[in-house]
Formats: C-alpha cells, sequence, structure tokens
C-alpha cells in the first residue's frame, strides 16, 4: 500500500523539484550493505485504543509497515513511513529508529509543497538520538519560520514512529 501512495505521489510530483524516493532505496543508502525485510502488520482495535488513550496517537489504519534493518542477521535499525497531509497535500517522511528506541535519521522520501516549505537537511539532524519523551515541538524541535505546518508534522510524526515502534518492537511487545 505504502509502495502505491509512493508511485502516486511520484506521478503526481514530476516538475515540482523534489524527486521522490522508494523506502528501500533510502534504507539502503542509509545503511549501505543491509538487508531488508518489510513487516505489515496488524494492530488490534485494543492497541488503537490504547496508543489514542495514552499517546494521543491517532492511527489512519489498523495496517502499519515496518522495515527492519539487519547487518549479518542482527538488527541494526527499524523503519517507518509516515505519509500525512501538511496544509493539503501529503508528504512521506522516513523515521529510522535504532534497536534502543531512538530516532537515528528521518528524510522525507516525498514532498508536494511548495520547495521553500521544505526544511533544510541540517535542520533533520536535531532528531538524531531523541525518544518520545524528547520530541516536543518548539521545545526540543525547533520551529521553521516560514515552513512551521511542515517541521510541526515531522515532529508530531516522530513521535508516533517511536511509540508504534516501542508498542511493536520495544521492550514487553
Amino acid at each position: 500500500m505504502v509502495k502505491i501512495l509512493l508511485a502516486i505521489l511520484l506521478i503526481y510530483k514530476i516538475g515540482f523539484g523534489f524527486t521522490p524516493k522508494k523506502t528501500e532505496e533510502a534504507l539502503k543508502q542509509i545503511y549501505p550493505s543491509s538487508t531488508i525485510e518489510v513487516k505489515n502488520i496488524v494492530i488490534p482495535y485494543s492497541v488503537i485504543e490504547k496508543l489514542q488513550r495514552d499517546y494521543n496517537v491517532k492511527l489512519d489504519s489498523r495496517i502499519v509497515t515496518f522495515y527492519i534493518v539487519k547487518k549479518d542477521s542482527k538488527v541494526i535499525a527499524y523503519g517507518y513511513v509516515d505519509i500525512h497531509t501538511v496544509r493539503t497535500k501529503p508528504e512521506a517522511v522516513l523515521y529510522t529508529i535504532t534497536p534502543d528506541g531512538k530516532i537515528d535519521v528521518v528524510e522525507v522520501l516525498a514532498f508536494n509543497e511548495p520547495l521553500e516549505y521544505l526544511p533544510e537537511e541540517s535542520w533533520f539532524k536535531q532528531f538524531s538520538k531523541r525518544d518520545e519523551n524528547s520530541l516536543k515541538f518548539r521545545k526540543d524541535i525547533q520551529n521553521l519560520t516560514g515552513a512551521t505546518l511542515t517541521s510541526r508534522a515531522i515532529t508530531e510524526n516522530g513521535r508516533k514512529a517511536i511509540i508504534l515502534w516501542k508498542t511493536l518492537f520495544g521492550e514487553g511487545s
């Protein structure tokens, strides 16, 4: 499903100055010489209710896809792509999470807003090594003047990515 949405975004985006990336390709660039396992997970309704109640995390679907990144059979990262709307257009953001539950890399895979709303690469570096408790917009993660909605969406969905990881793969999962 994610691949279909990214293909649609690619067709829509041609000519706008941003070239969308496929998730697996982005992960291979971030983690060279790794293998990628795609895991589609159906989340029980009880877990969805707990995520909404305890963490204020809302999901559009019961099915989530995680990419398990391995090197020499050892898990080195988990990837999660969040597709959300900013203003009126969709964007797809890849969050990679370390085995200890911290963000490693945040990368935009598809962006349909005007390019002046796309944060520069240096802005994304502030996400590194953060967990769900240190991802507060304007406190832990700085706002971008002129791109407030984009920076807020990327920050809030980063928190969601970590909470999903923690629920599905973290301690006691």
